[in-house]
């Protein structure tokens, strides 16, 4: 048998249909590597798992960032003006990291270990327990015995997952940005957290700092994870925060590194879902999960968040998510700037307000927004031209109180929109 190597599969984008999967080498590659191809554990009664048809693995728009240059540059493109016009920005952002990774806890460096360990697996798992105590478990449990293949394929193969890709890797932003890592910078500030699988964390080859590929991963991750389950969308942002929180506590990345991160799993995750053909394999993906962990649970998803133990309150995690939009970093932009809203964004809100237009989602999101001036708050003609994707507060607009009178006035959280 031929065998094709890992690194023909990323070459290839990653685009490997489960009929070809047998071609990766042997069966512990194919787990670690192609997932969704394990068979899965069969239940009497239990929704019959599907994987995606070979086609879905191929070529789609969302492949190619909507910005320029088929990447995410210009979203994160003032990142330039911090280094070159900003040294009190900089130095606070390296302050900033220091007290974070000096500050942490064994608790807290425990589970930044499992987050840095999770970016080329197993990255559901280890972001489970945003799902809640009861919900999680079945999350995983489900994981385990390979039964939830669209899910696992979309969003959980790794490097390898499709609804990621080299336009969402912030692989060529690092390039182009070329800023070396915390403890490259600042060696005897950063305290090493190796173990945990993580032994090899600070030999990353000269691997750039701007942006957070891992807070990238967590973001588009969580970002689907959030539209395609809006019973959960607070909680589940809250917890790809934590994971971007957390690559400060292993001293590996600055907090403008995260929230750039940020900025661009976003991006990316709003075109993938308004890429109609990727939206039509993310919500069998979205069915496929709600099935699951309703069949698991025997009740309606609304019902098990509902008496489940939560990862966070909802107030609670919105307001985690808000201060982890900034990491406390003061303003360097005007405070009274306008909101340009990123033309993608509205849509990510269908689910959670089915009934509203897409201007009136857009105006969700206004309402939600983190004031202006924060650093990366893009308020050059780019910026305008791009949208503030360093503002929009995805966990406050799912969460928010809408409403809307007869007349097509409208109020978010009780306040004129």
């Amino acid at each position: 048998m031929t065998v094709t190597t890992l690194a023909a599969v990323v070459a290839a984008g990653g685009m490997v249909a489960p009929a070809q999967a047998e071609a990766v080498g042997t069966a512990g590659a194919v787990g670690e590597y192609l997932p969704a191809t394990l068979p899965p554990v069969q239940h009497a009664g239990a929704p019959v798992p599907e994987p995606l048809a070979p086609a879905d693995y191929g070529w789609y728009v969302s492949d190619i960032s909507s910005y320029g240059g088929g990447i995410y540059y210009d979203v994160v493109s003032s990142f330039d003006d911090l280094r070159s016009n900003h040294p009190e920005v900089m130095q606070d952002s390296l302050d900033t990291v220091v007290k974070v990774n000096n500050g942490a806890g064994p608790e807290t460096v425990r589970r930044a270990q499992v987050d840095a360990a999770a970016d080329d697996g197993d990255l559901l798992s280890a972001l489970s327990d945003a799902f809640g105590e009861d919900l999680g478990q079945a999350l995983r449990t489900s994981l385990q015995e390979n039964r939830l293949p669209k899910t696992r394929a979309l969003m959980d193969s790794g490097y390898l997952s499709r609804a990621g890709g080299l336009a969402s890797s912030t692989l060529i932003e690092k390039e182009i940005f070329n800023y070396d890592r915390p403890f490259v910078v600042a060696p005897d500030r950063i305290v090493r957290h190796t173990g945990g699988g993580n032994e090899d964390l600070y030999d990353l080859g000269g691997s750039a700092a701007f942006p957070s590929g891992h807070t990238n991963q967590a973001s588009w991750t969580t970002t689907l994870l959030a539209v395609l389950l809006p019973e959960l969308a607070p909680q589940l942002l809250a917890r790809g925060a934590e994971a971007g929180y957390n690559r400060m506590v292993m001293g590996v990345h600055y907090p403008l590194d995260v929230i750039g991160g940020r900025m661009t799993g976003q991006a990316a995750a709003a075109d993938r879902w308004n890429d109609p053909r990727m939206r039509e394999v993310l919500v069998q993906a979205g069915r496929e999960l709600r099935a699951e962990l309703e069949w698991r649970t025997g009740m309606s998803l609304a019902d098990a968040v509902a008496g489940d133990t939560p990862y966070r309150s909802t107030d609670a995690a919105v307001a985690e998510f808000t201060d982890r939009m900034s990491h406390g970093l003061g303003r360097v932009g005007s405070s009274d700037a306008a909101l340009t809203v990123p033309r993608g964004a509205p849509e990510l809100l269908v689910n959670a307000f089915p009934g509203l237009s897409w201007g009136q989602r857009a105006r969700v999101l206004a309402a939600t927004a983190l004031p202006a001036g924060f650093p990366l708050d893009d308020q050059s003609a780019t910026g305008r031209e791009v949208g503030s994707w360093q503002r929009i507060n995805f966990a406050a607009a799912f969460a928010a109180d809408v409403r809307v009178g007869r007349d097509g006035t409208m109020t978010v959280d009780g306040h004129p929109a």
